[in-house]
């Protein structure tokens, strides 16, 4: 996931993984040049999140997307 350190969306995110024991890496694109050229060039995007599963890209925290791609279901109510 390519994320800065104060991106609300980037916290959620990071929340989701942590909730459901899910490795992940983190790039954080305002120190890091490198990985902001390679963000950028992958996605199009100058915005974070931007999440990989395995080949597909997620722009921004969408939980519905990542549930799919992650097969979680969703939780009951």
């Amino acid at each position: 996931m390519y994320s800065t350190p104060t991106c609300h969306y980037c916290n959620l995110a990071k929340d989701f993984f942590n909730d459901y024991n899910i490795p992940f890496e983190v790039y954080n694109v305002q120190s890091d040049l490198v990985k902001r050229k390679e963000m950028v060039e992958k996605s199009g995007q100058m915005g974070v999140p931007v999440i990989f599963v395995d080949d597909e890209m997620i722009a921004g925290f969408d939980e519905e997307k990542l549930r799919e791609l992650l097969d979680i279901p969703e939780p009951e109510i």
